[in-house]
């Protein structure tokens, strides 16, 4: 066999070995947990109903997707231009984006050490001989000359046992981490302000019930105060009248400074500062409740939730640099070359005679350190054993989120028909009261305790209602938001 063909067959192999060599554990994703139901008993098909505004059944659809603009189904316009806005405007996004871009750069800076270095100098000096000690430099005999010497130099480090292709892997990974993260922060940012919005809608529904529970309290109080001036009934009964007055005052303050802190963290949530809050203001009447709420199976929640991906690049790069510190303990081998040419004036930099090149390799292998390498290996064992831990952790916290919203949701339609026969029933017991009085049958004070009754019961309708767009909007973000589906070249790389 000829020589030639002898060793190109012989570097083939070479090359095909190494492509294919690559020390430390090969990265598998973890499998899905087992788990066919978030919660001990099955889940059922649909929430209780009641009688009353937000009352509607909610149905669970298992395995129905999820749509990348989930708040859409609140069919609020005002809402969904709010979210537009967030997106557009929000610092935390903003700086998600970069950290993705950052990510983006340092490993494709990273895959750079997979090619050559090559380097261009030129270098120039004055310089003089001893002439009592040295010979002269030139052959003119004239101790002073000119020295000029472009050169261009080539380095080159093979990637033998794919460190280097380890390294990259790590780099990657991290790249997926800031991918996900920047799409937690799409999840959070969302659903904070859809969570902010029902929140400023319950506070004024509540400051709306206590303004009408101030105004009957004191045309109550202005009638009372007719009736003393009467003789008809005792000043015990105005003071009782006054305190319950008083009390429903006293509830205002509290509401009002609530809604104006809500509204300061819808301002901040869009990018604006706090003088600047949007136009648009949110009561429950504007919102509409989603009553089919897709229910992903467990299976696939690991694959939808940004934060549980992210902590499975944090595992694969982990993975990786177990390979990296593996390949640090190996030989490391070096190949360059180096050419130019050398000549005392410009003129001759490239005539014939005036050229150099060097051609080297070298291998080095610590023999001595006492341990470093193996105790960075061992750190980065530790480092994927920390890495996996965090993992499950995530993945359970994940399904404890859906447990906890499913039940809340539940719950919440039970309370929600508990507290509307709560009021429908306070509200028959005063007008019963009302009549009950004029026919002499109770005093004032068995009117003021039915009139409190009612108040509460409005107010706790009101929490109710409330509570079901909270929990609904907990139950989207807790399933991963829908991000696979959104119309957004994050969202597309991610996926």
């Amino acid at each position: 066999m000829p020589v030639r063909l002898l060793l190109s067959r012989i570097g083939a192999c070479l090359a095909l070995l190494l492509a294919g060599c690559a020390v430390g554990p090969d990265f598998a994703r973890p499998g899905a947990p087992a788990a066919d139901r978030y919660t001990a008993e099955p889940t059922p098909t649909q929430t209780a109903s009641a009688d009353t505004a937000v009352g509607a059944a909610q149905h669970f659809l298992p395995d129905r997707d999820i749509p990348g603009e989930w708040w859409q189904l609140f069919h609020s316009p005002a809402l969904d231009a709010l979210v537009r806005e967030a997106m557009a405007h929000n610092p935390d996004l903003a700086a998600a984006q970069a950290a993705l871009r950052q990510a983006r750069e340092t490993r494709l800076a990273g895959e750079t050490a997979f090619f050559p270095l090559a380097q261009a100098n030129f270098s120039g000096t004055r310089n003089k001989t001893a002439t009592a000690t040295l010979s002269p430099a030139t052959a003119t005999g004239n101790p002073y000359y000119s020295l000029y010497t472009p050169q261009v130099t080539v380095s080159y480090t093979p990637d033998v046992f794919g460190g280097t292709r380890r390294q990259v892997e790590a780099l990657l990974a991290q790249e997926d981490v800031q991918r996900f993260q920047l799409e937690a922060t799409y999840l959070t940012l969302t659903s904070n302000l859809v969570a902010a919005a029902v929140q400023e809608a319950a506070l004024r529904g509540q400051i709306a019930a206590n303004n009408d529970i101030v105004k009957a309290e004191t045309e109550a109080l202005a009638i009372f105060r007719k009736q003393l001036a009467l003789g008809n009934i005792a000043g015990a009964d105005v003071a009782a009248q006054e305190a319950a007055l008083a009390q429903a005052q006293a509830a205002l303050p509290p509401l009002q400074k609530q809604l104006a802190q809500q509204r300061n963290l819808i301002a901040a949530l869009i990018g604006h500062p706090p003088s600047a809050p949007p136009d648009a203001e949110f009561d429950l009447a504007s919102l509409q409740l989603p009553q089919d709420l897709p229910l992903s199976l467990p299976s696939r929640l690991v694959d939808q939730r940004p934060d549980i991906r992210s902590a499975e690049a944090q595992l694969h790069a982990a993975s990786a640099q177990i390979g990296v510190a593996i390949a640090n303990m190996l030989p490391q081998i070096t190949l360059s070359a180096d050419a130019g040419t050398a000549a005392t004036t410009l003129s001759r930099l490239f005539v014939p005679g005036t050229g150099f090149w060097t051609l080297g390799g070298s291998a080095a292998q610590t023999i001595f350190d006492a341990g470093a390498l193996l105790h960075k290996k061992r750190a980065a064992d530790a480092a994927f054993d920390q890495a996996a831990a965090q993992y499950r952790s995530t993945v359970l916290t994940a399904f404890q989120n859906v447990a906890d919203t499913l039940r809340a949701l539940q719950a919440d339609a039970d309370a929600l028909r508990t507290n509307a026969a709560a009021e429908h029933a306070a509200a028959e017991s005063l007008t019963i009261a009302r009549r009950q009085l004029q026919l002499g049958a109770i005093n004032y004070l068995g009117l003021l305790t039915a009139e409190q009754t009612e108040q509460q019961a409005r107010i706790a309708l009101v929490q109710a209602q409330a509570a079901r767009y909270a929990d609904t909007v907990a139950l989207f973000q807790a399933l991963g938001g829908g991000w696979w589906n959104r119309a957004d070249p994050a969202a597309s790389s991610a996926s």
